[in-house]
């Protein structure tokens, strides 16, 4: 929080000196009257919110006039102490005078701070990525007891003057001063309890004049200091929060979530006030051009008579439908803003067509109408789900508005996720106990809490949980990221959680009046007989006598109809049909890279295969090995004390192993399936609590102290680096040599039996140097051979290595020798390359992104300084050696839209990831083709 002693309100100049003849650089650019100094095409200088006004303005949409701060003295204002750039102030009170002169006309305003014809400003933030919600806004600024007196005057509408002057002081003294927002929210309700009134809207101009005076006492007794009545004074606390806000906890966790860089910066946009809360013919809403969360092209929008924008963003008081249709729709009875101003809602229309035309994309528009006039205050793309996304991205190109290409370009990889999952089962029984407004879909179940932090600390320790809110704050955005799903009290389709939600892919059950919630006491209750469609809910309040879930019950939401429901809901597989099929179709016409699948069960396989894996890049064979009905032989053959006992263990796994393998080869039908060998260490195998030490010693007939001395012999200090991988293989070769004939023996009996065509690739993991690869392949092959002659069938197999030691990368023309491919294993060589382990990193590596030590955690994008660079050297030296050597990566890369670019760059031949994230890495690698290609011509 910045607060106006941390200011630089005396601007220094500059120490550099001027060249002759150089430009000064600018720093502010104006819009406003029919002219901006900016266009749609300078967002990164003018961040999305002041680029989009500027293009408006020159588009002749009616724009409030304003004036932008670049993202360059954000930049400016970190680098220098918190100081801004010299001659800052000096463009400030220039394009400050063009504001006043262009709003000459206006009955509100003329002159910043002149008490007889005053103007007011908006003072918002503005990244060159949308952060709904994350940054701080001022509105009313300008005001104090004269201004106000000046204001009511000149409208004729004290009740206005002073609700203008409470929500200034409200926000401001939150904003830039740091005062507790409840202090001053719980002497408004003192107030209304005090009148009888449940809104905030029935307070009178007596009313507010009263709170007023109180506001500033208790901002004086809180924080010791008065609040500011200087409008420069307030002008200059509140840019400074706007950049302050940059590096709020929520917005650097927005950033880090959404892979914001920091060094990004946000623009200031200081625009003059236009009032939606002067009286009946005024108003304010937020619309989107096409429905956000289905991509139905229809106009889907909120509004509020009377009100300033923040009131339908917060939730504080039920917005109203934007049309007819909506209201029809939903079964709200609050009339529509096509029914009370129908000549502003018929300008709407008209500018909302002209605004998707134009940007050829969704747009998320805000609005404010004053005395019937209507003002446009923002125009972005609007935030969609998934479902959304695809369905307006192939529908623009149906309209021939943009190209397959850009429609590809236009979907977020990440967010395919959302469609992935299952959804509920809809002949599964269901006890509803509420319903609010499905603000974005899907389908959540999960333990309730009622604040952030709890659901952090719930996720960490692998926990599901609903959070649920009266209505959220940007301050909730780390609990809302590890929440399966949000439900709110308040707010509509356009609030803070609901854009959020959606924006995340997070299910989201948004307004719903029925629920009234205890925070102390921690629980809701969902209460029937009070409307939920419609409904104003008070502020505060006590739970009422309806059903009571308290924290830690389960609920369960359904965001695409806005039920709530009690207890875990049953769900079934989505079907990935219509329109995302017209698009994976789109994406595998354009993409390079094959898209294979971890899988290691014949079902993983299965639903790999439905989502259009072309194979299975890694297949563990230890996953295999921990299934209960087997683990007492893995462990037999572990503890055996000679080669003759342990070939006896391994006989009873070895039919085991064959059935899988024989399975999985059968569900990929053909295509090329990569297993894996044993990689991890033997001591994983072992039990290490007493209670089950007893009963395995006495399942294997062994003395108790047997175990316990071979837990002891195969202890290491870092198992990571030790007796594992193919350094098991060399040591107790029977295990792979066991491993192999299963392979073998299943897909030869699959050649013969049943007619399939199949390619084993066997790999062998963790090699470090040449000669392990070459006893091991010497080995392995033999074990092939010998069983194809056996089963006198025709058959090809490759063999090859995992690379996920920087020895081994920098070596690989040595080790391409004796390999048919290489896999590399981005986990490992991670962990190999950085000297971190995935496990224990954790507890610092959130540390390292967050203070800009390390741009992303390595794990999650794949480091292309130090990872990338042993990829590109191992890549290059072994195509030397061969040059049709095939190469992929099995890491948790190979699903990850950053690290599959670099893939596709560096000319690998696949990438293998989890099974629902192949329809993500499928569209990630078009993205990436189409990329490479518009740079090539």
């Amino acid at each position: 929080m910045f607060e106006n002693s941390n200011l630089e309100m005396t601007l220094k100049k500059s120490k550099k000196t001027k060249k002759p003849g150089s430009r000064k650089k600018k720093f502010v650019y104006f819009f406003g009257d029919g002219k901006a100094d900016g266009n749609a095409s300078m967002k990164n200088l003018l961040g999305g919110k002041g680029a989009n006004l500027a293009e408006m303005v020159n588009l002749s949409i009616p724009v409030p006039p304003g004036f932008t701060i670049t993202t360059e003295v954000c930049t400016a204002f970190y680098e220098n102490d918190k100081r801004y750039p010299s001659g800052l102030r000096e463009e400030v009170e220039a394009n400050l005078a063009k504001i006043e002169k262009t709003m000459g006309a206006s009955p509100v305003g003329l002159r910043f701070g002149d008490p007889k014809n005053p103007l007011l400003l908006s003072v918002r933030s503005g990244a060159r990525a949308s952060m709904p919600g994350m940054m701080d806004t001022i509105l009313n600024l300008g005001l104090n007891e004269t201004v106000t007196e000046g204001i009511a005057r000149a409208s004729g509408n004290p009740r206005f003057a002073y609700d203008s002057y409470r929500r200034f002081i409200q926000m401001y003294s939150d904003v830039v001063m740091g005062m507790d927002s409840q202090a001053l929210e719980r002497l408004i309700e003192q107030k209304k309890e005090s009148r009888s009134v449940k809104l905030d809207t029935e307070l009178t101009a007596d009313d507010w004049k009263e709170l007023i005076e109180k506001f500033r006492a208790k901002i004086r007794e809180n924080l010791g200091r008065d609040f500011p009545d200087d409008p420069v004074e307030q002008l200059w606390g509140a840019i400074g929060a706007v950049f302050g806000s940059w590096m709020t906890k929520r917005a650097v966790e927005y950033r880090r979530i959404h892979n914001i860089p920091s060094h990004w910066g946000t623009a200031v946009n200081v625009q003059a006030m236009v009032f939606g809360n002067m009286g009946n013919d005024c108003a304010t809403g937020v619309a989107f051009t096409r429905d956000p969360s289905t991509g139905e092209k229809r106009f889907f929008g909120e509004y509020l008579i009377n009100a300033q924008g923040e009131d339908v963003v917060a939730g504080i008081r039920t917005p109203q439908p934007i049309n007819i249709e909506a209201r029809q729709k939903n079964g709200v009875n609050l009339p529509s803003m096509e029914e009370t101003l129908p000549e502003c809602y018929r300008r709407l229309v008209k500018i909302y067509r002209k605004l998707e035309s134009h940007y050829r994309d969704m747009q998320d528009i805000e609005f404010t109408v004053q005395n019937k006039k209507l003002w446009m205050l923002q125009t972005r793309n609007g935030k969609r789900t998934a479902q959304a996304a695809i369905k307006i991205a192939i529908d623009l190109v149906k309209e021939k508005k943009i190209s397959v290409k850009e429609a590809i370009g236009r979907i977020d990889p990440n967010q395919l996720d959302q469609l992935l999952h299952p959804t509920l089962d809809p002949k599964a029984k269901k006890e509803i106990i509420t319903k609010g407004l499905p603000a974005s879909p899907g389908a959540a179940s999960g333990a309730v809490v009622f604040n952030a932090e709890d659901a952090v600390a719930a996720a960490g320790r692998g926990e599901k949980v609903i959070l649920v809110r009266t209505e959220t704050s940007p301050e909730d955005i780390h609990g809302m990221n590890m929440a399966e799903g949000i439900l709110t009290a308040r707010g509509g389709m356009t609030s803070h959680a609901a854009v959020v939600a959606r924006g995340m892919g997070k299910c989201c059950v948004a307004g719903c009046g029925e629920i009234r919630i205890s925070e102390v006491d921690e629980y809701f209750t969902a209460d029937p007989r009070q409307p939920g469609s419609g409904r104003q809910p008070d502020r505060g309040g006590l739970p009422g006598s309806g059903r009571r879930v308290k924290k830690g019950e389960w609920i369960t939401l359904n965001g695409s109809t806005g039920e709530v429901m009690l207890g875990r809901v049953p769900t079934t597989d989505p079907k990935l049909s219509g329109d995302f099929a017209t698009l994976m179709k789109w994406v595998d016409r354009y993409r390079v890279l094959q898209v294979r699948t971890n899988a290691d069960t014949p079902n993983d396989a299965r639903v790999a295969r439905n989502f259009g894996a072309e194979g299975i890049g890694l297949c563990r064979t230890e996953h295999m090995f921990f299934e209960t009905d087997r683990i007492e032989a893995v462990r037999e053959m572990i503890l055996a004390d000679t080669k003759a006992d342990r070939d006896r263990a391994l006989a009873k796994i070895l039919p085991m192993q064959k059935g899988d393998f024989k399975e999985i080869f059968r569900v990929m039908k053909g295509l090329p399936v990569t297993i894996r060998l044993l990689d991890p260490p033997l001591h994983e195998f072992l039990p290490h609590h007493e209670e089950e030490l007893m009963a395995i010693a006495a399942n294997l007939r062994v003395p108790v102290e047997k175990i316990s001395a071979k837990n002891e012999s195969l202890k290491e200090a870092n198992p990571m680096l030790g007796h594992r991988g193919c350094r098991l293989g060399i040591t107790f070769p029977e295990i792979y040599e066991m491993q192999t004939r299963a392979i073998m023996e299943s897909a030869c009996e699959l050649v013969r039996n049943e007619n399939l065509r199949l390619v084993p690739e066997i790999m062998i993991p963790l090699v470090g140097h040449m000669n392990e690869l070459k006893i091991l392949r010497e080995k392995v092959d033999a074990v092939c051979r010998q069983v194809i002659d056996e089963a006198q069938v025709k058959m090809t197999y490759l063999i090859g290595t995992m690379i996920e030691l920087p020895r081994a990368a920098v070596t690989a023309d040595e080790i391409a020798v004796h390999a048919d491919f290489f896999s590399f294993g981005t986990n490992d060589l991670t962990q190999t390359t950085f000297g971190l382990s995935r496990d224990d990193a954790q507890k610092f590596l959130p540390f390292y992104v967050e203070n800009h030590i390390l741009e992303h955690d390595p794990f999650v994008i794949l480091d292309r300084g130090g990872v990338g660079v042993l990829i590109r050297i191992a890549g290059e030296k072994g195509r030397k050696v061969k040059k049709n050597l095939k190469m992929g990566i099995c890491g948790e890369h190979g699903g990850e839209p950053q690290s599959i670019k670099f893939c596709h760059e560096t000319g690998l031949d696949y990438v293998s990831c989890s099974p629902y994230r192949v329809p993500i890495a499928r569209l990630s690698a078009a993205q990436a083709a189409i990329k490479t290609n518009s740079k090539n011509q």
